[in-house]
């Protein structure tokens, strides 16, 4: 139960130190263009503790739920003194506001790579995409009970030995079988049981694509499935391999294998955007007794209560890959272009630029600040609809939260 207890804490203050590196972000390229940053605060409600430092006021509040970077002149709603309206950021380049804007986001994923890099160096990237790459080669494959028996054979004189006498190693990735593009090793195996005798397979190894004849062997293997609980025995065919769960890196490789990760999470990240809305109704079945789909969104609630339990059941790996997860969603999620996001100010900052240069092509002098109260309206729907999200998402965490198996 501590350990539990420690990595909730653990991870809500990882989170806490997301946000206020996305705060710190906007404060540093603002800082660095001129503007004027009045106060930086990490957290909200009643103040603990403020000092100030120059220009700036530094300070925590009492609840560690986000944080704040008051720049001067936001918008040209914002009201500036008379010292502060030469340096509002309204006034400034639209590629300086730009940076400063994304500044957070940038924050988010420089963060989610770094801890991509740990993990890289100390306990390896899990093989997320299925990759076929073989870590083991075995002496042979024979007829088995159990699967226990199955991934361990123990090996007599004459047994047949498909990946060992084909030529299979170590490090080799299958990249198709009988012409067959094989992209995950459950396609690997799904292509593998039906065949027996000669196979043609094509490996990568070292950078380059090598032809490879394998005798593929039908051995007894265990079967269990829903309409069989009890297992029954199946011939299937068998190359005797096995494929890298996890990849091991030092500490040069290490920035190679992040980054790749970190490309192949942005794509994840997008694609869960996408499906983000459709998610919404299991969420809210969940609420009223429904299984929780382990595949739909959760809060800060929900991610501390996994983090907790990846950390008591010894998964610092899934617990590092967990907070690396969702830096990246909740950088890629600030830049859509909504108000009050970073996106959304980055959307208003670019269509006057363009609104200007339309307007100058015209021989029309440039056009005042974009009015944000016309875009009050629908800032507060769609402040309505995120603070409804939240609070599902936080509810069903509470009362039917996804839990490790």
């Amino acid at each position: 139960m501590l350990a539990y207890i420690f990595g909730v804490v653990l991870f809500a203050l990882g989170i806490c130190l997301s946000v206020a590196l996305h705060e710190a972000g906007h404060m540093v390229t603002a800082k660095a263009f001129g503007m004027k940053v009045r106060r930086y605060f990490i957290g909200f409600g009643p103040k603990v503790f403020s000092f100030r430092r120059g220009e700036t006021e530094y300070g925590l509040k009492w609840i560690p739920l986000g944080g704040f970077c008051d720049i001067a002149g936001m918008t040209a709603l914002d009201e500036v003194t008379p010292d502060e309206a030469p340096r509002a950021m309204w006034r400034f380049k639209t590629w300086k506001r730009t940076v400063v804007m994304a500044a957070g986001s940038v924050t988010h994923f420089l963060l989610g790579f770094v801890v991509l890099y740990v993990l890289a160096v100390s306990m390896g990237l899990p093989n997320l995409a299925g990759t076929p790459q073989i870590s083991a080669v075995q002496d042979c494959v024979r007829n088995a009970q159990t699967e226990e028996e199955f991934a361990n054979p123990q090996c007599q004189p004459g047994d047949p030995a498909p990946a060992k006498q084909g030529g299979l190693l170590p490090g080799d990735k299958i990249i198709s079988i009988n012409g067959k593009s094989t992209p995950t090793y459950p396609d690997v195996t799904a292509a593998i049981q039906p065949l027996s005798g000669p196979v043609s397979f094509q490996v990568e190894r070292d950078g380059r694509t090598i032809p490879l004849t394998i005798d593929v062997a039908q051995v007894d293997r265990p079967i269990t499935d829903a309409s069989n609980p009890q297992g029954h025995i199946v011939k299937v065919g068998s190359l005797g391999v096995g494929f890298a769960r996890n990849f091991s890196y030092n500490a040069v490789t290490a920035f190679g294998g992040a980054g790749q990760f970190t490309a192949d999470m942005f794509g994840q990240t997008w694609n869960r955007l996408l499906e983000f809305p459709e998610r919404i109704p299991a969420v809210v079945h969940s609420i009223f007794g429904g299984e929780r789909d382990p595949n739909t969104p959760v809060s800060v609630v929900g991610a501390s209560r996994i983090g907790g339990e990846a950390v008591e059941q010894g998964l610092w790996s899934l617990f590092l890959l967990l907070l690396a997860s969702l830096n990246f969603f909740v950088g890629v999620f600030n830049l859509l272009p909504l108000l009050p996001l970073d996106g959304g100010h980055i959307a208003v900052t670019w269509y006057e630029r363009v609104r200007d240069w339309l307007r100058g092509l015209r021989g029309k002098a440039a056009g005042g600040p974009v009015d944000y109260t016309k875009l009050s309206a629908v800032t507060m729907v769609l402040v309505f609809i995120g603070g409804a999200v939240t609070l599902l998402t936080v509810t069903a965490d509470i009362v039917n939260p996804i839990r490790l198996q």
